[in-house]
């Protein structure tokens, strides 16, 4: 009979006993594989954040944040400059419109009232104009809505003004990005195309177009101009799926302002550059004409914490790993010392160590190939919970660097948003950073079950070598 026989009929001699170090083997490796499945997630999304969010600028009018503050607009002139700084890779150039439900509007209007804060009908970058369109806001006002643009107060002439809906954020923008410079997450649809040019194409956020009853193909208005959904997207939160994207040149006609821009995003080749790059861009661009404001700072924190979580996960995945050799190692000690009968035969009849070594590395590694099927089985399963749940604990950081987005130096409107449907300058970062996607692919389950059969091996030598020491004659003489 072969070794490799020999070893497969021991593995199974007991079966009552193998079936158990089998389980026992399966919930080592499993969690093993999700633990390693976790820490792959996770660190591929720290990649992802820190190139995506920690290389982008944002470039504001100085004295400007989004509808708040005052100075004078950008313009195409100075995202040409902007361009031509070292280490900028792409300018995307914005224009941020809000928007009135037209019936609501025309109602407000009939009764002599103006908006208050937050609420007005003068647009952004000192436009005059009144923008109205046919959506219904898809957020509540609440409370926060309701203070925020005074209603329900006694006016001047002694009227109570009733309570008015949201506003509607409308970006035009020059590429097909979100605010964290990296490309827009599309549920259905398209993009606009050629976001160069004036079109009649938008994107909504699927909260929008729900609450409207809106699809691909759909019409709405906005003043006279009417536009069809090409594409919804999903921007991760209530603020930006209540939003819409046009083209910049599409905004710029709206608002009357065909050379203003309301923000830019800059993108830098490298996180190692970003620091020269903002010096640069501020100095190009004068400190009296732009602030230049950095989502990496705001980011550090939480990416720390998600380095933190890694470590974790990683040591987590070395715990169990150690824990299944050690499993093994103990199982193999125990049958050898069962077989201590059958070994000393095995050399009397002339078997050499080395091949009774390898009969007790075989018969575990049959073991541990049942466990490793189960618990690759154990570890599809759990593994997206497992990283979700050690990724809850970075909540809080993230609550704290998205509130960091609407003080002084962020890029957002009152609250925090950035003008484009995401957020402040981390955008969908604070999305990101609690919806990691645990997937367990086949090259990382491959290779955590290499490192199992790795310490597998290990595991088996030792009894494997204690084989040797055992001497025929003592055996039988026993006997």
């Amino acid at each position: 009979m072969s070794v490799l026989a020999r070893s497969v009929g021991n593995a199974f001699r007991n079966k009552v006993r193998s079936a158990a170090v089998v389980a026992v083997l399966a919930v080592a490796i499993g969690l093993a594989l999700a633990m390693l499945v976790a820490n792959q997630a996770v660190g591929a999304k720290v990649q992802e954040l820190n190139a995506s969010v920690g290389t982008v600028l944002t470039v504001n009018p100085a004295g400007g944040q989004g509808f708040e503050g005052g100075g004078e607009p950008l313009t195409p002139a100075q995202a040409a400059r902007a361009a031509g700084v070292p280490n900028v890779t792409a300018v995307v150039g914005t224009k941020a419109l809000r928007l009135r439900n037209a019936t609501e509007a025309a109602a407000q209007t009939a009764a002599g009232q103006t908006g208050g804060p937050g609420g007005g009908f003068g647009g952004p970058g000192g436009q005059s104009a009144t923008l109205t369109t046919s959506l219904t806001v898809a957020v509540d006002a609440g409370t926060l809505g309701n203070r925020n643009q005074e209603t329900g107060t006694t006016g001047a002439t002694g009227t109570t003004q009733p309570v008015r809906s949201l506003p509607l954020t409308a970006t035009g923008i020059g590429a097909e990005v979100d605010s964290t410079g990296k490309a827009l997450e599309l549920t259905e649809g398209t993009g606009l195309g050629d976001y160069t040019v004036s079109s009649t194409k938008a994107l909504l956020g699927t909260t929008l177009a729900e609450k409207n009853n809106l699809a691909v193909g759909s019409t709405f208005t906005i003043n006279s101009t009417t536009f069809t959904v090409v594409g919804l997207f999903d921007a991760g939160t209530a603020f930006g799926n209540n939003a819409l994207y046009v083209t910049l040149p599409a905004a710029q006609a709206l608002a009357e302002l065909p050379d203003e821009l309301s923000t830019m995003i800059v993108t830098v080749n490298s996180m190692e550059n970003v620091d020269a790059a903002k010096s640069a861009l501020q100095e190009a661009l004068g400190s009296d004409k732009a602030d230049v404001t950095q989502g990496q700072r705001n980011l550090e924190t939480a990416v720390s914490s998600l380095d933190s979580v890694k470590n974790i996960s990683f040591v987590a995945f070395v715990a169990a790993l150690g824990t299944a050799g050690l499993i093994i190692l103990l199982i193999m000690v125990m049958l050898v010392r069962e077989r201590r009968r059958e070994i000393g035969v095995l050399k009397a009849i002339g078997a050499r160590n080395r091949t009774i070594g390898l009969q007790f590395v075989l018969e575990a590694l049959v073991l541990v190939a049942l466990g490793s099927a189960v618990g690759a089985a154990i570890a599809s399963f759990a593994s997206g919970g497992i990283a979700s749940a050690l990724v809850s604990s970075n909540t809080s950081t993230t609550a704290v660097a998205g509130r960091g987005a609407g003080v002084p130096g962020g890029t957002g409107f009152p609250g925090g948003g950035a003008g484009l449907p995401g957020g402040g300058p981390l955008g969908g970062a604070s999305q990101l950073l609690t919806s990691v996607t645990a997937s367990a692919s086949p090259g990382v389950i491959a290779a955590g079950i290499a490192a199992v059969f790795g310490v597998a091996i290990i595991g088996a030598l030792v009894p494997a070598l204690l084989t040797a020491r055992i001497r025929p004659i003592e055996v039988l003489r026993g006997e």
